[in-house]
């Protein structure tokens, strides 16, 4: 069959691995617990949360943001609020501020980049998911990132929504497994079929990290049939579960998703 001149320019501009799966290739032999493997008493993205997933021979998902003195801290939101007694933006506090603060319902603090590479040593892989907005430049945040990982000897790659992200480490850290974060929410449309595209030419992705409730997906399925290994978001039901193993390589899943994922 030949191939449509949009399969054709997706070839050109966002070469798939070769051979198929290439670098990233290791990421469909894993589940990965979203945020580590947490629960009640056991917050995500904490310490606690981490040992128990590598406990359980999960790899990891994790997601960084950046203090004022752009340390990569891992923690989800943009605001304190929820995951700990604290408000206000975490960008606006020092990386030794941010590692005194109790996560709610836990003893555990946030960690730094640095602690939880040292806590992980490499039992399970990681997926790095890099928080970002368009208005922010994100060169320093990826280089402290790049740093942080240079001498870490385990099976990671890093991830983000911003196509910026995985173009920055394309150029200054190519060895670097990186992924593009997709989701069709709002963007079903030809416009939104047109900025996937657009972000995954910028990108120029190893892998793909899909929303779940999209999937299954043209453009999804087309970029897996290529090469690219796609792993799926978040994955929280045993139907949930089903539609990833049709649909996806690797599951990124909690709760009921990841209990039924063994």
């Amino acid at each position: 069959m030949r191939l449509s001149l949009l399969q054709r320019i997706n070839g050109w501009l966002a070469p798939a691995p070769a051979p198929a799966g290439g670098k990233a290739g290791w990421i469909g032999d894993w589940t990965f617990a979203h945020r580590g493997l947490h629960g009640p008493g056991v917050p995500e993205n904490s310490p606690a949360a981490f040992a128990a997933a590598i406990a359980a021979g999960y790899g990891i998902e994790c997601d960084i943001q950046r203090s004022s003195d752009c340390v990569p801290m891992v923690f989800h939101d943009w605001e304190l609020d929820r995951l700990t007694g604290q408000a206000g933006p975490v960008a606006e506090r020092t990386a030794v501020e941010l590692e005194a603060m109790s996560l709610t319902g836990s003893a555990d603090t946030i960690p730094s980049l640095d602690e939880f590479l040292k806590e992980v040593a490499g039992h399970v892989p990681l997926l790095i998911e890099v928080k970002s907005k368009r208005e922010l430049p994100v060169a320093a945040l990826c280089a402290a990132i790049r740093d942080g990982l240079s001498a870490y000897p385990g099976l990671h790659a890093v991830m983000s929504f911003d196509p910026r992200v995985s173009r920055w480490f394309t150029h200054h850290s190519p060895e670097t497994v990186r992924g593009l974060v997709v989701t069709e929410e709002g963007g079903k449309g030809l416009a939104g079929c047109l900025r996937r595209h657009l972000a995954l030419w910028h990108a120029k992705p190893d892998f793909l990290a899909y929303d779940i409730r999209d999937l299954p997906s043209p453009f999804a399925a087309s970029q897996r049939a290529r090469g690219l290994p796609l792993a799926t978001w978040t994955v929280r039901s045993r139907v949930l579960l089903e539609r990833a193993r049709l649909h996806a390589d690797a599951p990124i899943a909690e709760g009921a998703g990841i209990g039924e994922s063994q």
